[in-house]
């Protein structure tokens, strides 16, 4: 398996990759190979059942409302966030649903769409998909799987042991940080630069730097979107939007310093960044994957950081600072998971925590030693998270724990570079506890809302 850069930093929409993103793709991809096998025109009514996870949490995650837009032909990089929830709105309203966009069919949202509290066995993330023709015969079906990130995979894919990721060979394979440290330092490359040139598998560098440029341009809108937004969150447990008039209290503040203010000033900021990503992200806007949506706010939080304190910071640290990320994220991803419903949040605010720990070590100067580091810091300090959305909503204890772990990936940074890079437990071992703690993990703490805080807040 290998997995580009593009892969793990998706532009989409939220609240969720593996609730939103991921069934929206699911959704466009049967509405395609319904047109490819050229029975659109023949489709009288779609049915779409959801499983496990997609099913528990699905009303608060969009899970509903994301796959009935991957339907009417809309993608996650490319939908207009207010334009979709107006068209997903008149479906349930009028019972009509223009299939890919073409192919005008009933749609009765509490027949057609169900939510089934049963697991598939192969990922708490699943959806299956059903095309009836005129006489109520089966045209086509596939289930498919969110396996994190926005990644999917179908049944056949499933089946054959597939990750949602290309099959392409890349010019330097590592599959451990054991393996990514010595091809460094048998190349005499930095972590970063091993990583672009293995990018050249899917594209010339020039358009991998382009197109990681424009990943940090949406990472920034989303963050500005973010501090001009006030109000109330959607989704009925009444959580405010605090980013606007905490950006506005620390303009006025940082205008008359002090001892106090100076010292905390960069992590006020670093929690501000967080909050507002993640704000955005509940709101159902546009955020980047990175990896996950309930985790975005981490790695723009912190890169933005760095492009604010640090003297001189442009164009190429946001590259190097991606690439860096990349690296952990393609390790964790293969040897564990990124999905919450698979690990709980260790996977997906631990491997976001980690990403921005390496990423940030690298553009602070990093050896390969002291990136790996970082990133074993930043993981090894949120296993056992669980993932216990209030509600079934991406907002608490989600949106503050991106705030929590980009100061985190701060100090993980920190600490490793106060080192040569030489530590007890390798990213190998973390990442390889990680796997095991999530399969140990009970589900009802696993993006189920079922256990933890979820529960605590419905007693008190």
């Amino acid at each position: 398996m290998t997995i580009s850069a593009l892969d793990l930093f998706k532009i989409g929409v939220g609240p969720s990759s593996s609730h939103t993103v991921g069934p929206m793709r699911a959704a466009w991809t049967f509405a395609e190979q319904l047109r490819a096998a050229g029975w659109l025109g023949a489709v009288q009514r779609v049915q779409v059942r959801l499983y496990g996870s997609l099913s528990a949490t699905g009303i608060g995650h969009g899970t509903d409302r994301a796959t009935v837009a991957g339907l009417l032909g809309e993608q996650p990089d490319r939908v207009d966030p207010d334009a979709m929830a107006q068209a997903v709105d008149a479906v349930r309203l009028d019972g009509r649903l223009r299939l890919a966009g073409e192919r005008e069919i009933a749609f009765d949202w509490s027949r057609d769409l169900q939510l089934l509290p049963v697991n598939l066995p192969r990922h708490p993330n699943a959806l299956r998909l059903t095309a009836h023709g005129d006489d109520g015969a089966v045209l086509y079906e596939n289930t498919y799987y969110s396996v994190g990130g926005g990644f999917i995979v179908d049944e056949a894919q499933a089946a054959a042991g597939g990750s949602g990721a290309d099959d392409v060979a890349v010019a330097l394979p590592y599959a451990s940080g054991e393996q990514l440290l010595a091809l460094c330092r048998q190349q005499g490359l930095r972590v970063a630069d091993l990583v672009l040139r293995n990018e050249r598998a899917w594209r010339p560098d020039a358009e991998t730097r382009s197109a990681l440029l424009a990943i940090w341009q949406v990472m920034k809108g989303c963050v500005a979107r973010g501090l001009k937004c006030e109000g109330v969150l959607p989704g009925g447990l009444e959580v405010p939007r605090r980013a606007q008039a905490m950006h506005a209290r620390l303009n006025a503040r940082d205008s008359r310093p002090n001892l106090i203010t100076q010292t905390f000033s960069a992590m006020d900021w670093v929690n501000l960044y967080a909050l507002a990503v993640n704000e955005e992200n509940a709101a159902g806007g546009r955020v980047v994957t990175a990896p996950t949506n309930g985790a975005a706010g981490i790695i723009p939080a912190v890169l933005h950081y760095f492009m604010d304190f640090q003297r001189g910071a442009g164009d190429d640290d946001v590259v190097d600072f991606l690439l860096a990320a990349t690296a952990i994220g393609v390790l964790i991803k293969t040897n564990a998971s990124i999905s919450g419903a698979e690990v709980g949040c260790q996977g997906e605010v631990g491997s976001a925590c980690a990403m921005a720990a390496a990423g940030l070590a690298q553009v602070l100067g990093g050896t390969p030693e002291q990136i790996e580091n970082a990133a074993e810091i930043g993981l090894e300090h949120n296993l056992g998270l669980t993932c216990d959305p209030i509600g079934g909503l991406v907002q608490v204890p989600c949106i503050e724990r991106n705030a929590m772990a980009a100061v985190k990936a701060i100090n993980a940074a920190q600490l490793a570079l106060s080192g040569d890079g030489t530590h007890k437990v390798s990213l190998d071992a973390a990442i390889l506890t990680l796997r095991d703690t999530g399969r140990d993990m009970l589900d009802k703490y696993k993006e189920t809302s079922r256990g933890g805080l979820a529960v605590a807040f419905t007693e008190c």
